[in-house]
C-alpha cells in the first residue's frame, strides 16, 4: 500500500466522500425465494421473497443498481470448503440420499437442522454467487455499498453443514475481499454466535470477528464467550459480545456504538463486512432479544455513518414477516430513504395483517431485560482491556494480488476444537423432508405459516400457483422484478450477473 496507509491511529479512512451519494448494488435471484427446507422447518427462502416484494413496492430499486448475480462455481467455494464437502451437496438429493448413508454424519447433513431438500446445491449457490460478487463489486469501486440479503449463513463450517447453513457465502466473501483490502472487519448481529466466520479466520490478524450473540454455554451454536479472542497470529482479533435475553434497543445499542467504535479506532479496516441476522428482532420464532426494527437498523445505519465500503448480508430469522419488514428498513437506510409506515400493496400483503405496517409494536413490554447496566460495564471493559493489548492495527505488505486465496486459510493452520461445533441446539426436533416442484409454483406454500406451531400445511389466503412473479409491485403500478426462468436460462452458470432490468 502508499504511504498513506494505515491513517493515523484513532482515523477511520473513508473511500466515500462526505457530500457523495453512496452506489449502492443490490443482488438478488428471484428463483431464491423458490426453495424449501421441508414441513415445519423453520428457516424459510420465502422470507427473500416477501423482503424483495416490499423492497420493489416502496420503490427502493429506482435508488440502487439491481444485479442477477451469476451462481457461485465449484471453484469458488472450495476456496474455503473442501473438494469432497461441496462434491457431495451437489451429488446428494432427497431421492438417494440412501445412498450417501455413511457420508451424512460427516457433514452433518439430514439431520434436523440441515436437511437434504430439493434444490439444496443450487439454493446454496444462489446464497455465495450474490456475495461473492458483491464483494467483487466493491473490490472494483463499481459500488460503495452492496446488499445481499440471502447472504449472511454464517454456521457453516468447512466441510460441515451446521444452523440451516450447507456453504459459508461470508468466509467467501471475505476472501475475495481480501484480494485488494488489508484488513477487513466482520461484524455480527445475528441472536446466534457467528461461529462459522469466527473459526475460519480464528489464527488470522487481517480479519477481525466482533459478533453479538445471546450467550449462556447452551444457546446454540454454544460458543461465543469473552474468552474466545483468536489465537496465534489472530489472538485478540476475535471479539465476542456475550448478551443475555430480552435486551432493549437502548442498552443494545449502547454496548454496540461502544465496542464498534473501539474496535474501529483499535482496528482501522479497509472494508466492512456486516451480517443483519433478523432472528435478533423482538417476536422471532426462535430468538430471544426485544429489539425493534428501528432498533436493529439502527446498527446498521451506525455503520453506514463511517463512510467505508460495506457488504450487507442476511442471516437468521424466524418470523418471516418481520424479516422481511427488517430488511426492507434497512434497504432504506442505506439508501437514505424515508418509508411511510404504510405498507405498500403487495402480492403478499395479508402476512402483515392486521395493522399493515412497516413497524408494528413487536416489542414485548413485559419482558425484564436481564442485561443490567453492570453486567454491560463488565463486557465492555473486558473487551476493551482485550483491545488494549492490540499494538496498532498490523502492518500488512500488500504485493501482487493472486489469482486464488485458497491457501489462505490453510496458512493459517485453523484447527479449532470440533467439539464446540457441535455444541447442543435449543431448536424444535421433529423435521421431515418434503419433496416439492419448485418450478411449478413461486413460493411453497407452506413457507408462509409461521404461527407458533408452525404446521405449514395451511397454504395461506394470498398464495396460489399463479404467483409467479416475485417481483412484486408497487401501489402504483410499478413494473415488477423480471420472471427468471428456473427451468432454463435462470440457473445458468454462466450468467455473468448482468444488471436486473427493473
Amino acid at each position: 500500500m502508499s504511504s498513506q496507509w494505515p491513517p493515523p491511529l484513532g482515523a477511520v479512512q473513508s473511500t466515500v466522500g462526505p457530500h457523495s451519494k453512496e452506489r449502492i448494488a443490490y443482488l438478488h435471484r428471484n428463483e431464491v425465494g423458490n426453495f424449501h427446507y421441508g414441513e415445519g422447518h423453520p428457516m424459510k427462502p420465502a422470507r427473500l421473497a416477501l423482503t424483495h416484494n416490499l423492497v420493489v413496492g416502496y420503490g427502493l430499486h429506482r435508488k440502487m443498481n439491481v444485479y442477477t448475480p451469476r451462481l457461485a462455481t465449484d471453484v469458488e467455494m472450495t476456496q474455503f470448503h473442501t473438494e469432497d464437502y461441496i462434491a457431495f451437496l451437489q451429488s446428494v438429493t432427497p431421492d438417494n440420499i440412501q445412498n450417501y448413508t455413511k457420508f451424512l454424519a460427516k457433514h452433518s447433513l439430514g439431520v434436523d437442522d440441515c436437511p437434504v431438500f430439493e434444490g439444496m446445491f443450487d439454493f446454496c449457490r444462489i446464497s455465495a454467487g450474490g456475495s461473492i460478487e458483491g464483494a467483487r463489486k466493491l473490490n472494483a469501486m463499481a459500488a460503495d455499498i452492496a446488499i445481499n440479503w440471502s447472504g449472511g449463513l454464517h454456521h457453516a463450517k468447512k466441510f460441515e453443514a451446521s444452523g440451516f447453513c450447507y456453504v459459508n457465502d461470508i468466509v467467501l466473501a471475505i476472501l475475495e475481499l481480501l484480494r485488494y483490502h488489508p484488513r477487513v472487519i466482520y461484524i455480527d448481529i445475528d441472536v446466534h454466535h457467528g461461529d462459522g466466520v469466527q473459526e475460519a479466520f480464528y489464527h488470522s490478524n487481517r480479519v477481525m470477528t466482533v459478533s453479538f450473540h445471546r450467550y449462556d454455554g447452551t444457546f446454540f451454536p454454544g460458543t461465543g464467550s469473552l474468552d474466545e479472542i483468536g489465537a496465534r497470529e489472530g489472538k485478540q482479533y476475535s471479539v465476542n459480545v456475550p448478551l443475555l435475553p430480552f435486551i432493549d434497543d437502548a442498552s443494545y445499542f449502547s454496548i454496540f456504538r461502544d465496542v464498534i467504535n473501539k474496535v474501529m479506532e483499535t482496528f482501522r479496516p479497509s472494508v466492512i463486512v456486516l451480517q443483519c441476522g433478523a432472528d435478533s428482532l423482538a417476536s422471532d420464532r426462535l430468538g430471544c432479544f426485544n429489539l425493534s426494527i428501528k432498533g436493529h437498523g439502527e446498527c446498521v445505519r451506525h455503520m453506514k455513518s463511517f463512510g467505508l465500503p460495506m457488504l450487507v448480508l442476511g442471516g437468521g430469522g424466524y418470523t418471516i414477516r418481520n424479516v422481511a419488514r427488517c430488511w426492507t428498513y434497512e434497504t432504506s437506510v442505506l439508501t437514505d430513504t424515508e418509508l411511510p409506515n404504510d405498507l405498500p400493496y403487495n402480492a403478499y400483503l395479508s402476512h402483515y395483517g392486521p395493522d399493515f405496517k412497516l413497524h408494528p409494536p413487536i416489542v414485548d413490554g413485559h419482558s425484564e431485560n436481564l442485561n443490567t447496566r453492570q453486567y454491560l460495564e463488565s463486557v465492555r471493559v473486558s473487551i476493551f482491556e482485550q483491545l488494549r493489548y492490540l499494538d496498532g492495527a498490523p502492518s500488512v505488505q500488500m504485493q501482487a494480488i493472486p489469482p486464488s486465496l485458497g491457501s489462505f486459510l490453510a496458512r493459517q493452520d485453523d484447527r479449532a476444537d470440533e467439539d464446540e461445533d457441535r455444541a447442543p441446539d435449543r431448536r424444535a426436533n421433529g423435521y421431515t423432508y418434503a419433496r416439492r416442484d419448485r418450478h411449478r409454483t413461486a413460493v411453497h406454500p407452506g413457507e408462509h405459516y409461521d404461527s407458533d406451531r408452525d404446521n405449514d400445511h395451511d397454504p395461506g389466503s394470498d398464495l396460489s400457483d399463479s404467483f409467479s412473479d416475485l417481483g412484486g409491485s408497487s401501489s402504483a403500478g410499478d413494473a415488477a422484478a423480471r420472471e427468471i426462468d428456473v427451468d432454463g436460462a435462470g440457473l445458468d452458470p454462466d450468467d455473468e450477473g448482468d444488471e436486473l432490468d427493473i
